[in-house]
């Protein structure tokens, strides 16, 4: 059904698909309350929080974390 109502998209590029994709995510960030979490994605939110707030220092800064995603194997 969705290759039929949208035929033309399936047309164009895989780049020109990837900006029409990128700005669908835009536009959906722009309302972020009509996207709802689950009770299970609540649940682990405040799970994660928690844990922050418990040890503050547990985790990594972001400087670090792409330290090492980007460092050489």
């Amino acid at each position: 059904m969705i290759q039929k109502e949208f035929s033309k998209i399936f047309e164009m590029s895989v780049a020109q698909r990837l900006l029409l994709v990128e700005d669908l995510w835009d536009s959906i960030a722009e309302n972020p309350d009509e996207v709802p979490l689950t009770d299970s994605q609540k649940k682990e939110l405040d799970k994660r929080l928690n844990a922050y707030y418990e040890n503050p220092e547990a985790g990594k800064s972001w400087a670090e974390v792409k330290g090492k995603i980007l460092s050489p194997r």
